[in-house]
C-alpha cells in the first residue's frame, strides 16, 4: 500500500450533516441474499424474482489491468450505500453518496466455507484512476477508502479493492437504507444483544439490556447510533458491532425455519430482489451457479474478519492497512484451491495378502443420502464427488437419528469401490457391507460427522478478532 500522501480535493459534507447516520449493517442484507439463494434451487424462485432485481453494467468502468482468476471460488463485493435519493430522503441531508460498508465476501470452491473481509471506511489508501458512467475520469489520488464510491460509484470501489488485495472480484451487491428496513422486516427481525439499556433520541432508539429481536426501523437505529454507549465510537468498534449483526442475519437467513417454509422464503426473496442492486453479470444462470456453490452452507462455515490495520501517523482518527499482516490473508483468499494436508496420524494397517486395491473413482458408482437437517448437503457432496471423477447414481435424503454417524455401505461386489470412496473423504470412514444393497453400488449416508472431501479449501491465517456467524450474538469478543 502506498504511504506517500497527495493533496486531496473533495467536496466537504454540507454544513449540519449528521455523521451519526452512518449505517453499519445493510451490506449484511446483501450477504443474506448470497446465503438465501441456496434455497432457490429447492423452490424454483429464480425466475419469479429475477425481474425485480436492479442490475448495473460496470464492465466499461473496470480497469484493464485486473488480477488473474486462479480458481472456481466466488468473490463478491458487498456495499452499503448512504445515498439519500428517493425513499432515503427520510434519513436526512445528503452525506455525499459514499459507501459506509465495504466487505469482500469470499466463497471457497465447492461452497465449503465463506469469509467476509471488512475494510474500514476511514482507511487511508491509494485510490486508482476511475471512470464515471459518463466516461469522464477521476485521477488516482490518496484518500479515504470510502471516497472511491463517491468519486465514481461501485466500479471505483471494485477497482480499489482489487488493487489493494490482488484478488479478482466476480460480482457486487449493494443495498441502501430504505431497502435495509424492508428486508429486515421481511426476515421477521434480527436478533441483537446490547450490554446495557439504550435511550438515544438522536437515533430514535430505545432498547432494553440484553438479547432481543429488532425490526427494520429499530435495526436502523441500532446500527447508526454513536452516542448510545455501544463501543468506543471508532470505526473499528462499529465494524465489530456490524459483524455481530451480520452473523445474526446469516443465522436467521439460513435457519431451517425460513428455508423450510416456501411462503416465508418467497416473501423474503421478493423484498431482497426489490432492495438490492447487482452487476449485470449476476444473471439468472449466474444466480443458479451461485446457489449451486452454496448448497449446504451453514452459519458455522461463515467467518468475518477485519483487514489488519495500523495507525496512520498524519491523523490519529484514520488508519492504514497493515500490509505485512494483510498479505497472507489476501494470498490465502486468492489461492484458495485446497485444504491443508491432514495431520499425520497412525498409518492404516498394511494391505492384507490377497486384498484388492481401491477402485478408481471413475469405476465407482455412489448413491448419496443426506441424513442431516442441513439443507442441500447431499447435493453439495455429490457435486464434489462428481468433480473428483466419481459416478453419482442418486442423490436423496434419509431420516435417521441426529446422533447417527456418517456411513459408507456397499452392495455385493463393490468392496473396492467403497474403499475408493473412503479414501476420498476426510477421516477415511470404514466401509460396511450392505448385503441387500444393489450390486456394484456404494452408499454414502451423511450423518452428524458430515462428509468433507479431501483437497477442497485453503487454510487462512488467524486474524485477531475473527468472528463466526454462528457465534452467540451476546458474545461480542
Amino acid at each position: 500500500m502506498a504511504t506517500s500522501e497527495r493533496s486531496v480535493k473533495r467536496v466537504a459534507p454540507a454544513p449540519g450533516d449528521d455523521r451519526r447516520w452512518r449505517m453499519l449493517g445493510w451490506a449484511s442484507i446483501a450477504l443474506s441474499v448470497v446465503m438465501v439463494l441456496t434455497s432457490l434451487t429447492a423452490y424454483g424462485f429464480y425466475r419469479s424474482i429475477n425481474g425485480k432485481i436492479d442490475r448495473d453494467n460496470v464492465d466499461d468502468q473496470l480497469n484493464a489491468d485486473r488480477p488473474e482468476k486462479l480458481n472456481n471460488s466466488l468473490n463478491i463485493l458487498l456495499l452499503g450505500s448512504d445515498s439519500r435519493d428517493g425513499a432515503n430522503k427520510q434519513f436526512g441531508a445528503d452525506n455525499g453518496g459514499g459507501s459506509d460498508t465495504t466487505i469482500l465476501m469470499h466463497i471457497s470452491p465447492g461452497g465449503d466455507r465463506a469469509i467476509g473481509i471488512s475494510f474500514p471506511r476511514d482507511s487511508m489508501v491509494q485510490i486508482p484512476e476511475c471512470k464515471k458512467k459518463d466516461g469522464t475520469r477521476v485521477p488516482a489520488q490518496f484518500g479515504q477508502l470510502n471516497w472511491a464510491y463517491s468519486f465514481a460509484g461501485p466500479a471505483c470501489t471494485w477497482n480499489l479493492i482489487e488493487s489493494i488485495t490482488d484478488i479478482r472480484i466476480d460480482h457486487y451487491a449493494e443495498i441502501d437504507m430504505s431497502g435495509f428496513i424492508e428486508v429486515v422486516d421481511a426476515l421477521g427481525g434480527v436478533e441483537i444483544c446490547v450490554p446495557k439499556a439504550i435511550n438515544d433520541p438522536k437515533a430514535d432508539l430505545v432498547l432494553r439490556k440484553g438479547r432481543q429481536t429488532v425490526m427494520g426501523k429499530q435495526a436502523v437505529g441500532y446500527v447508526r447510533t454513536r452516542t448510545g454507549g455501544l463501543g468506543d465510537g471508532s470505526d473499528l468498534s462499529r465494524i465489530k458491532r456490524q459483524q455481530a449483526f451480520m452473523g445474526s442475519v446469516v443465522n436467521k437467513a439460513t435457519s431451517g425455519g425460513l428455508l423450510k417454509d416456501p411462503a416465508k422464503t418467497y416473501s423474503f426473496l421478493q423484498a431482497v430482489a426489490g432492495a438490492v442492486k447487482v452487476d449485470d453479470r449476476l444473471t439468472l444462470s449466474g444466480m443458479q451457479k451461485l446457489a449451486s456453490s452454496l448448497r449446504g452452507m451453514s452459519a458455522g462455515k461463515v467467518t468475518f474478519v477485519t483487514v489488519p490495520v495500523m495507525a496512520y501517523p498524519a491523523d490519529k482518527n484514520r488508519v492504514q492497512i497493515n500490509t505485512a499482516q494483510a498479505k497472507p490473508l489476501f494470498d490465502a483468499i486468492r489461492e484458495d484451491n485446497e485444504l491443508p494436508t491432514e495431520p499425520a496420524g497412525p498409518k492404516p494397517p498394511a494391505q492384507q495378502a490377497g486384498q484388492q486395491p481401491p477402485a478408481k473413482p471413475s469405476e465407482t458408482k455412489v448413491a448419496v443420502y443426506n441424513g442431516t437437517t442441513i439443507f442441500g448437503l447431499g447435493q453439495r457432496t455429490a457435486d464434489g464427488l462428481t468433480e473428483k471423477g466419481f459416478q453419482v447414481a442418486k442423490v436423496g435424503t434419509r431420516q435417521q437419528a441426529a446422533s447417527a454417524p456418517t456411513q459408507i455401505l456397499y452392495g455385493p461386489g463393490a468392496e473396492r469401490q467403497a474403499a475408493a470412496l473412503s479414501k476420498a473423504l476426510v477421516g477415511d470412514p470404514a466401509p460396511k457391507e450392505f448385503r441387500s444393497g444393489r450390486a456394484g453400488l456404494v452408499y454414502l449416508i451423511i450423518g452428524k460427522d458430515g462428509a468433507r472431501l479431501k483437497g477442497t479449501g485453503t487454510p487462512l491465517p488467524k486474524i485477531a478478532g475473527e468472528r463466526r456467524a454462528d457465534q452467540d450474538v451476546c458474545n461480542q469478543t
